[in-house]
Order: C-alpha cells, then sequence, then structure tokens
C-alpha cells in the first residue's frame, strides 16, 4: 500500500508539472497577442498619429491611428416634437420607418435607412427630440461627420391633391389659397393644409387641374383681374414669379419636420476627430 501511494503522488506530481507548463505556454501565447494590433471593429483607418522612432508611453492616451466604422453608420438628426406620438406608435407597432439622407442642396439621395431609436428627454429651447437612424452605407456615400439633410417618412397619404406650398397663405384663423377662374379673375379659398415637405403641400378644399396663384398676393382679392405668366423654366434657377398648376391627385409622403442642421454620427466608442 505504501508503495501505491507513492506511486499515485508522483503521478499527481507531474499532472501539476503538466499544467504549470500550459500555463506558460498560454501566457507566451498572449505575450505573442501582444505584438499584434487587432482592431476589434471594421472600418476605415484614419492619418496616423504616431510616426516611426516617435516614443509611445505604456501609459499614454494618443493612440497610434484611428478606426471609424462605416457599415453600418448612423445619423442623428432633429425631429419636432408634434410627430413623436405618430413615430412612438409606428414604432411600438414594429414597424420599421424609412429615413432619406439627402446632399446639402436636397437635390440628390445619398442612402436610405431606417430608424434605429429616439432621445429620451426633448430639448426645451427648440421643442426638438433627437433621432438616430442607420443606414447601411454599402456604397460608402456617407461619410463621417458629413452635412446632410435628414427625411423621415412617417406615413403614407393616398389620394390627395397636391399645391405648391407658396400658394397657401394664412391669416390668424384659417388656411387659404387664390384660385384662378375661367375669366382670369381670382377667388380665395378655405383649405386644410394635411402636412408640408418644405416645397409642396397636401390640401384638401382645391381640386385636380385649378390653378392657384403663388405670387404677388398683396394686391389680390375675390374678383381681381390677373394675367398669368407664363414660365421660363419652371424648375431652374432664377425663375420669375408665376402661377403654377401643380396640383395633382397623387400620393405625399408625410415627412417628419426634420431640422436640417445634421450630422453623420460614428457608432460605437472608436469615432474619433476628423
Amino acid at each position: 500500500e505504501q508503495q501505491v501511494a507513492t506511486q499515485q503522488a508522483l503521478v499527481h506530481q507531474d499532472e501539476g508539472t503538466v499544467k504549470l507548463d500550459e500555463g506558460n505556454l498560454e501566457a507566451a501565447k498572449v505575450n505573442v497577442d501582444y505584438t499584434h494590433i487587432t482592431s476589434p471593429i471594421d472600418g476605415r483607418v484614419g492619418l496616423r498619429t504616431v510616426d516611426p522612432g516617435n516614443i509611445v508611453p505604456a501609459n499614454g492616451t494618443t493612440g497610434i491611428a484611428t478606426i471609424t466604422q462605416l457599415q453600418p453608420i448612423t445619423v442623428i438628426f432633429t425631429m419636432a416634437e408634434d410627430y413623436i406620438s405618430d413615430v412612438v406608435t409606428q414604432m411600438r407597432a414594429g414597424h420599421k420607418l424609412r429615413v432619406d439622407a439627402l446632399s446639402r442642396d436636397d437635390q440628390s439621395e445619398l442612402a436610405q435607412g431606417t430608424v434605429l431609436t429616439l432621445d429620451n428627454q426633448i430639448d426645451t429651447s427648440t421643442g426638438t427630440v433627437r433621432v438616430r437612424a442607420t443606414f447601411p452605407n454599402r456604397d460608402n456615400k456617407l461619410f463621417p461627420n458629413e452635412f446632410v439633410n435628414a427625411k423621415l417618412l412617417v406615413r403614407t397619404l393616398m389620394g390627395v391633391n397636391i399645391v405648391p406650398a407658396a400658394a397657401i397663405q394664412r391669416n390668424n384663423e384659417i388656411s387659404f389659397v387664390y384660385i384662378v377662374n375661367a375669366n382670369k379673375t381670382v377667388q380665395s379659398r378655405n383649405v386644410n393644409v394635411a402636412t408640408s415637405d418644405g416645397a409642396n403641400a397636401a390640401v384638401t378644399g382645391v381640386g385636380p387641374g385649378e390653378t392657384v396663384v403663388t405670387d404677388g398676393f398683396d394686391k389680390l382679392q375675390d374678383g381681381t383681374k390677373i394675367v398669368v405668366r407664363k414660365p421660363v423654366n419652371a424648375n431652374g434657377p432664377g425663375t420669375p414669379p408665376q402661377l403654377k398648376q401643380q396640383q395633382q391627385n397623387q400620393q405625399t409622403t408625410t415627412q417628419g419636420n426634420a431640422n436640417k442642421n445634421t450630422r453623420t454620427a460614428l457608432p460605437g466608442p472608436q469615432a474619433g476627430n476628423k
């Protein structure tokens, strides 16, 4: 029995030696890993902040380079508090709300994404809430800290009439437009504005094909005879004031009144200074 106990003790001793060697091996692997720098995310590497020959202290706060994630990327913009109820209702129902990222001049669409989340407080000084939207950005059209305009699609209105926003006049109580009659006289008509996206508005109270006045309201009253000026270039810059017949029985989309001063946000703690 004494011999058996001695052999068992030797076996345990050898097993301990093996465990110690395995621990030393794992420690050596960790030390080898310290010789390689691996990014925790995929992204774009910025200009290096340290050059060969510079002294890098172990406790230094300056990194060698900044890596910014581009796919996906998020955009933070502000939305009027009036739309919070509609947006929250849609999100709670499981609907993905579409967000369009447009160029600074609103002329080209850069990317399409969806609402990710809303901030938990309203900015009382502006009456807006911050919204974060995520974009796949597969073609890298969105760049970190780029200035973009955001349009949020809340709901779609079907079969509404579209008129130029410039045609809508307001007083203390109602909104109205001036309709051009067949004898070239004008008549005011009350309208209800369902929504507006800046250049156009969806209204009730006018019919498809009716012509509305978009200029020279200070001299107009019911029965005033007018002369319709033909547009030189309806879509180009420098278009003279004119009457536009742009009412169409078509669908319009309700756009959240997003603040135009938006910036592309950098997700994750690796966001660097640009």
